[in-house]
């Protein structure tokens, strides 16, 4: 299998890394990793993970075929700029990169090539991420089953229509995130009441493992399920009578919702500037 580079050396990266070699899909030193300017995390996955480092565009870009965009959106038009002498339409480029169109990504690399965008979760280190992609306008067949591979060796994969990246962003892509504040609210909760911090984690780690279960087995929907254990005046009922005085329902779709609309701020300032960049070339 030809290497795989990784443009960016955060968490997300890290998390797609350590999935992608505990699941024996890629070797570490079929991986390739490079960042702007921080040779420490460098060192740091290449002693974790064994993987090759280098800030020489033009020599790695030689050795893979595959090439993940894993930087932050900010620093997209300036990144792309440094590859795009060296990219052609013999990559596969797959972006991690929230709110970036792959219309913006072939108009900023100026090659009509195959890019597919996708977007993990940080789950994807254990691999369990749920990952959403969608294809530009040069991919075919080949390529979309080469990302859904190298995604379902971290988790499970969904294609969706680019329209809906924004919302899968908030949702999937955020969505740990979520739920590992509410696991440290019921565990502040819980030390508050007297409770240790381990037996607390203890407790709700394998209630959420359960209900997730529970989700995913059964035949009922997740409303239903609840019905199941909230008996007329019991506990459960109490507590959800609180929820629903807090507007939790209402939180956590506002929270969502804002999630997508930031993506979609993060789209639009990208195309600003792609447009601003043309414009001065002209």
């Amino acid at each position: 299998m030809s290497k795989i580079i990784f443009i960016g050396a955060g968490s997300m990266a890290e998390a797609m890394i350590s999935g992608l070699v505990e699941k024996k899909m890629y070797s570490g030193k079929e991986i390739i990793v490079t960042n702007r300017s921080n040779d420490e995390r460098l060192q740091e996955l290449s002693r974790l993970y064994g993987v090759t480092t280098s800030r020489d565009y033009t020599k790695i870009l030689k050795k893979a075929s595959v090439v993940v965009l894993a930087f932050k959106p900010k620093d997209v038009v300036e990144s792309l700029s440094l590859l795009k002498e060296d990219l052609s339409s013999d990559h596969l480029v797959i972006s991690v990169i929230a709110g970036v169109s792959t219309d913006s990504i072939t108009n900023l690399l100026g090659f009509e090539g195959p890019v597919i965008r996708a977007m993990p979760n940080t789950s994807a280190s254990i691999g369990q991420s749920a990952t959403a992609i969608t294809s530009g306008n040069w991919t075919n067949d080949k390529h979309e089953r080469l990302a859904r591979a190298l995604f379902e060796a971290i988790g499970k994969v969904i294609t969706v229509d680019e329209e809906a990246m924004h919302l899968v962003t908030g949702l999937s892509g955020s969505g740990p995130a979520y739920f590992y504040y509410m696991i440290e609210a019921m565990q502040d909760a819980a030390v508050q009441e007297g409770m240790t911090e381990e037996t607390a984690r203890e407790l709700i780690f394998q209630t959420f493992v359960g209900a997730a279960g529970m989700v995913k087995a059964s035949n009922k929907t997740p409303h239903q399920l609840r019905k199941d254990i909230t008996s007329p005046n019991g506990t459960t009922e109490a507590g959800i009578k609180m929820l629903q005085q807090e507007k939790f329902k209402e939180s956590i779709s506002s929270c969502i919702k804002t999630a997508k609309n930031r993506s979609e701020e993060m789209g639009k300032d990208i195309e600003e500037r792609l447009a601003a960049s043309i414009s001065s070339r002209h």
